[in-house]
């Protein structure tokens, strides 16, 4: 399935596809492991996790990626470590912040586009706006969140974490 040029995306210079989608977010995953116990990318490989993760049957190789970032995730204790991404080093709390905001916000834009429904656990968006909302503008200043949705004061708090985001809320 081709995704929408209005899928949210950084690049709008491609036509993306679900599969390209979800086959970045098990490369994304497939790097945890590594990532929380401290090692760099170069030491791992570059190339450690390129290609196609997703093979003939998806869902499982999917399932056996997140499995193992899960794992890893639990398995941290102290939140204060370093993580070496490819864009600098962080906390693990940070890093957790940014990969949970990430996917969190993504599982949104991939239920509306496939017509599932995008409501996310009221939980999770209490998180989110909890960790994005006071980080919102200096993110969208460095491009990762596109204008903020102008939205009404009564919206509901999924509706402003999505308008901060640059996200045009679903009018269910």
């Amino acid at each position: 399935m081709d995704l929408p040029p209005s899928f949210a995306t950084r690049r709008t210079d491609r036509t993306l596809s679900l599969r390209k989608v979800i086959n970045y977010h098990a490369y994304d995953d497939a790097w945890v492991p590594d990532m929380l116990t401290g090692r760099t990318m170069a030491e791992v490989g570059q190339d450690a996790f390129r290609g196609d993760l997703l093979g003939t049957d998806p869902q499982r190789s999917f399932t056996a990626v997140v499995d193992k970032a899960c794992a890893a995730a639990q398995a941290v204790e102290d939140l204060s470590r370093t993580v070496h991404c490819s864009f600098g080093d962080f906390t693990a709390r940070e890093y957790f912040w940014q990969i949970s905001s990430f996917r969190g916000l993504r599982a949104h834009d991939i239920a509306l586009v496939i017509g599932a429904d995008p409501t996310l656990p009221d939980q999770l968006v209490q998180g989110l706006w909890e960790e994005v909302e006071p980080h919102a503008e200096q993110w969208r200043a460095i491009g990762v969140f596109g204008p903020r949705v102008e939205l009404a004061a009564d919206a509901s708090r999924q509706d402003r974490l999505l308008g901060i985001t640059g996200r045009q809320p679903d009018s269910r």
